[in-house]
C-alpha cells in the first residue's frame, strides 16, 4: 500500500524546490505526472525500499494575505484528509511568521504524524538559527537545504521509519479494491449508493477522518468486493480550478488503495482534460481501470451513438485504449451491475500470469515477424522474455541491445501481448533488459 506524504508550508518557503529534491534524487524514480496541474504537484519517490508519493498541496496561490490564510487552511486541511505523514517546512531565513503560527496549531491538533522540516539551512549559522522552530510546538525538527541537497537523506530516512508499519503487512486475500474516482459532479456518490443499495450519507468528521473508514466490504450480486471510499470533505471551491486542483489530488489517495479503478465520465459533457489526467494517474499507479459513461440516459441518442462517443473516449486516452468502456445511468441504476462484473474481470487479468515457455513461444515469434529497427547498423536481437513478479503485469524482454530499443517498438510488443493474452483494463510495463 503506497504511504502518501504531503508537504504544506506558506509560500516562498521552498517547497518546489524541496519537492523537486525529493522526487528528482539519483535514488528516487520519479513519474511524471503530466498535466495534473499548472506544474508538478504528485510524484513518487522510492527510498531505501520504500516507495511513496508526495504531494505538494500549495496548489494554486493568489497573492493577497486575506487569501493567504484561506488557502494555507485549505493546503493543510487537504494534508490531514488525505496524507499519512504531513511534512510541514518553514524557512530559517525569515523565522517564524504568524501563517507558521496559525499552520502550526492546526497541525498540533492533528492525530497524524508531522515532520517539522526547517528548509535553507546552508550554513553553521543558520543551523543555530534553527533552533526557533521548537517555539512552533511541533518538537523536533530536521535542518536542510533544498538547494543543496545537504541533510535530506537522513530526512528521509526519518520520514519513512514514520510510516505506519502494519499498513505494509495489509491483508493480503485477494479481495478486489474498487475504487470509484472522477470529476466532481459526475456522480460518484450516485453510483456508490446504487451499488450498495442504501443511502450513505459520508461526512467526515474535522479531526477524525482516519484510513479505516476508506474501505467498505461487500458481498452482493455474487461479487466479494472492497469499496475504496473516495468521499472527503466536500466544500465547494470559490475557484473553479482550485476546485480542480483539490478534487485530483483527492483522486491519489483512492486511487493507490485500489486495484481496480471505476472512472466516471459525465455523457452530457463528454471526455475533458481532467478525465484525462484522472486516467494517467491511474494508469501511472499501475491499476486496473474501467471507464463509465454516466447519465447516458440524458443523452440525445439521434446525435450520439455509443459507438461515436467510445471512439472520441479512446482517441484522448491513446496509447492505452484496451479499457472497458461502459455506458451507465447511476441514477436508473442501468448497467450497473454489469460495471461491477467488468471491474472484477480487470482484477483477474491484473492477477493473470503467464508462463514463461508459453509466453515465450508466442512473443519470440512475434518478434521473429518484426524485429527491432537497426540502429547505426547494430542489430537487437530478443532472446527471451519472462513476466517479472510484480503486482501488476510487467514483462522483461532479454536483449543485446537494450539502449536502442525505442518507444514506438515497445508499443508494438505490448500490443502483441495484449493480443495474445487478456489483459484488457490493465496498463503493462515492458523493460529491456542486458541478456
Amino acid at each position: 500500500m503506497g504511504n502518501i506524504v504531503a508537504i504544506v508550508g506558506r509560500p516562498n518557503v521552498g517547497k518546489s524546490t524541496f519537492f523537486n529534491r525529493l522526487t528528482e534524487t539519483r535514488q528516487a524514480i520519479v513519474d511524471e505526472v503530466s498535466g495534473v496541474t499548472r506544474d508538478r504537484h504528485y510524484g513518487k519517490v522510492i527510498w531505501n525500499g520504500h516507495e511513496f508519493s508526495i504531494i505538494d498541496t500549495g496548489g494554486y496561490v493568489t497573492n493577497s494575505d486575506d487569501i493567504f490564510e484561506e488557502e494555507i487552511r485549505k493546503q493543510v486541511m487537504l494534508a490531514m484528509e488525505e496524507a499519512d505523514v504531513v511534512i510541514f517546512l518553514v524557512d530559517v531565513i525569515s523565522g517564524i511568521t504568524d501563517l507558521d503560527q496559525t499552520v502550526a496549531e492546526m497541525l498540533r491538533k492533528i492525530k497524524k504524524p508531522v515532520l517539522l522540516v526547517v528548509n535553507k539551512v546552508d550554513n553553521a549559522n543558520r543551523l543555530y538559527d534553527a533552533s526557533v522552530f521548537y517555539g512552533l510546538g511541533l518538537g523536533d525538527y530536521f535542518a536542510l537545504s533544498s538547494i543543496n541537497g545537504s541533510g535530506t537523506g537522513d530526512m528521509l530516512d526519518k520520514l519513512t521509519s514514520m510510516f505506519d508499519k502494519k499498513v505494509e503487512e495489509e491483508e493480503e486475500e485477494e479481495v478486489p479494491r474498487i475504487a470509484v474516482v472522477g470529476r466532481p459532479n459526475v456522480g460518484k456518490s450516485s453510483l456508490v449508493n446504487a451499488l450498495i443499495g442504501e443511502e450513505r450519507n459520508i461526512v467526515t468528521p474535522f479531526s477524525g477522518t482516519t484510513r479505516d473508514s476508506i474501505h467498505t466490504r461487500y458481498n452482493k450480486f455474487n461479487h466479494d468486493f472492497f469499496l475504496v471510499d473516495t468521499a472527503g470533505l466536500r466544500k465547494k471551491g470559490k475557484v473553479k480550478e482550485d476546485l480542480e486542483f483539490y478534487s485530483v489530488m483527492r483522486s491519489v489517495r483512492a486511487i493507490e488503495h485500489a486495484d481496480v479503478c471505476l472512472l466516471m465520465i459525465d455523457a452530457t459533457i463528454g471526455i475533458e482534460a481532467q478525465d484525462v489526467n484522472v486516467f494517467h494517474l491511474i494508469e501511472r499507479n499501475w491499476k486496473g481501470v474501467v471507464v463509465l459513461v454516466n447519465k447516458w440516459d440524458l443523452v440525445d441518442k439521434e446525435t450520439q451513438t455509443i459507438k461515436q462517443f467510445e471512439a472520441r473516449i479512446k482517441e484522448r486516452l491513446e496509447p492505452f485504449v484496451d479499457v472497458p468502456v461502459l455506458f451507465i445511468s447511476a441514477l436508473t441504476k442501468q448497467r450497473i451491475h454489469k460495471a461491477l462484473e467488468l471491474a472484477i474481470e480487470v482484477f483477474t487479468n491484473r492477477q493473470v500470469r503467464i508462463p514463461t515457455p508459453k509466453l515465450n513461444e508466442v512473443m519470440l515469434k512475434v518478434i521473429e515477424e518484426n524485429h527491432p529497427p537497426a540502429i547505426k547498423g547494430k542489430f537487437v536481437r530478443i532472446k527471451y522474455v519472462t513476466q517479472l513478479p510484480t503486482h501488476a503485469p510487467a514483462f522483461a524482454f532479454y536483449c543485446n541491445l537494450p539502449q536502442y530499443i525505442r518507444e514506438p517498438y515497445k508499443r508494438y510488443l505490448e500490443n502483441q501481448i495484449r493480443k495474445h493474452f487478456k489483459f484488457t483494463g490493465v496498463p503493462i510495463r515492458i523493460f529491456m533488459r542486458k541478456k
